[in-house]
């Protein structure tokens, strides 16, 4: 069955980094768009970023344009965000999801915390 386990979160400061991993498993990796989508405590999902299949081609949401970046290794059936100078607005549980949506099929979630 599908799996997407979502590792690399944590409490940072503001102006800090941190970097998400997704590992996919259950299906063909290299054949689906993939994204970030969050959710902010009290707040619906949000679409964070996408990436094509072959990792050619990468969207952002405005509000993190220039300070994220996602990435993927097919061989290695591995999603990734970069997340830099990072916001209180940046915490959220973020997910890993298959597709191009809020609201697609995504995994359990890795807590990123902006605080001082």
């Amino acid at each position: 069955q599908v799996q997407l386990v979502e590792s690399g979160g944590g409490l940072v400061q503001p102006g800090g980094s941190l970097r998400l991993s997704c590992a996919a498993s259950g299906f063909t990796f290299s054949t689906y768009y993939m994204s970030w989508v969050r959710q902010a405590p009290g707040k619906g999902l949000e679409w964070v970023s996408g990436i094509s299949r072959g990792g050619d081609s990468t969207r952002y949401t405005d509000s993190v344009k220039g300070r994220f970046t996602i990435s993927r290794d097919n061989a290695k059936n591995m999603l990734y965000l970069q997340m830099n100078s990072l916001k209180s607005t940046d915490t959220a549980v973020y997910y890993c999801a298959q597709g191009g949506l809020a609201t697609s099929r995504r995994g359990q979630g890795t807590q990123v915390t902006v605080s001082s």
